[in-house]
């Protein structure tokens, strides 16, 4: 989806009658069928279906591979191999090819083998461990954040392969795998666990280094704060009429506010009940610091900063109507990215791409459905 958001023509390649799994992860779903989690992932893709099972489709797919610039495939390990597709045998057939394949546990190692899902792999990967509650269970995240850095992670090494293609001609294999990319998510929490060989621990809404870093109740909601330093710290404490907490050597550095901080969050905690969000917040954007109360759906999509940067765009969808749609965070504004086609109907570009990229006529299409190859 982030390469169609670039422009690249990206044809999905789905099962005939039944299609990307996620069609059908619902409700809610929109008019006409459509699930509101595949909405959410497929914008500016074009759907051809193609039976690779049969005869014809892997030949289909070898035709379409000599016009294209790169294959992203997310079958178990080892699939492609099975149908004759592998890298090796890609590269001959369109030398310079980019190959990219999306897997749970990568192309090696004892879990090469197994299916993934982005559950599975938040628990392996260590993200449930220090998600959730100080005393409470480990908690998985509120998104499926391995699935999607991966596929952010995928994007990113698909354009540099490209990038080096431009000046070596040579095509690139891409093995990227939800557990590589969940555990490189772990980033600080890992490096702390690397230096130190201390297990962490759960923190809730808290952060392991920095304090104060979390959610406060104030007297009407909830509200994220952060002092990332001792600068702010200092400016926050005059600001709020305790300017004794900057020279109280148990407050005055983060070091000494991270070895107190059960102490200091109380005391926080105390505080911020004194006043509403809306004041808390009024106050951290006039001295300057980070603050911003804990919205939901609702509200994200009423803050004026997010309609300002124009983050749902409206698109007109073959049987849902007009379908509101998350906007591309990629803002190049010299070379915009955009929402160009709404997320594909299952099969809706079958005659289109296979006419216009390949050739075909009616009648080689038609030849196609009745052997149920498309």
């Amino acid at each position: 989806m982030l390469l169609g958001d670039l422009g690249a023509d990206v044809i999905k390649i789905e099962i005939p009658g039944r299609g990307d799994d996620t069609r059908q992860w619902g409700p809610p779903f929109a008019e006409g069928g459509e699930s509101a989690y595949y909405l959410a992932a497929n914008r500016n893709k074009r759907s051809l279906t193609l039976n690779l099972k049969s005869v014809r489709g892997p030949q289909v797919l070898k035709e379409l591979i000599r016009q294209g610039d790169v294959v992203v495939e997310n079958f178990r390990a080892g699939t492609m191999e099975e149908w004759g597709l592998d890298y090796d045998a890609l590269q001959e057939l369109r030398p310079g090819l980019i190959y990219c394949t999306i897997t749970g546990y990568g192309y090696d190692g004892p879990y090469r083998d197994r299916p993934g899902y982005d559950l599975i792999v938040q628990a392996l990967g260590g993200l449930m461990s220090v998600t959730g509650p100080i005393e409470g269970e480990p908690t998985r995240a509120g998104v499926a954040i391995a699935d999607l850095a991966s596929g952010m992670f995928a994007c990113s090494a698909v354009l540099a392969a490209l990038f080096a293609r431009e000046r070596t001609g040579d095509g690139q294999r891409i093995d990227i795998s939800l557990l590589d990319s969940q555990v490189a998510l772990m980033s600080y929490v890992a490096s702390n666990f690397l230096v130190s060989g201390e297990k962490p621990k759960r923190y809730g809404n808290a952060h392991p280094n920095i304090v104060p870093y979390e959610a406060f109740k104030a007297r009407d909601g909830y509200l994220a704060f952060a002092a990332g330093n001792d600068r702010q710290w200092e400016t926050f404490c005059n600001a709020v009429g305790r300017p004794e907490w900057v020279d109280d050597e148990r407050f005055s550095t983060n070091p000494a506010r991270n070895r107190n901080r059960t102490l200091l969050i109380g005391l926080l905690n105390e505080l911020f009940q004194e006043r509403e969000v809306a004041e808390w917040i009024a106050l951290c954007d006039e001295i300057g610091l980070p603050a911003g109360p804990i919205n939901d759906m609702q509200a994200v999509f009423n803050d004026p900063q997010v309609r300002a940067r124009g983050l749902v765009q409206e698109v007109s969808h073959p049987t849902a109507g007009s379908v509101p749609v998350l906007a591309s965070p990629l803002n190049v504004p010299t070379s915009p990215a955009g929402v160009r086609l709404p997320p594909p109907l299952l099969g809706q570009h079958t005659e289109e791409v296979l006419a216009d990229v390949l050739g075909y006529d009616a009648e080689a299409v038609a030849a196609l459905r009745q052997e149920g190859v498309v």
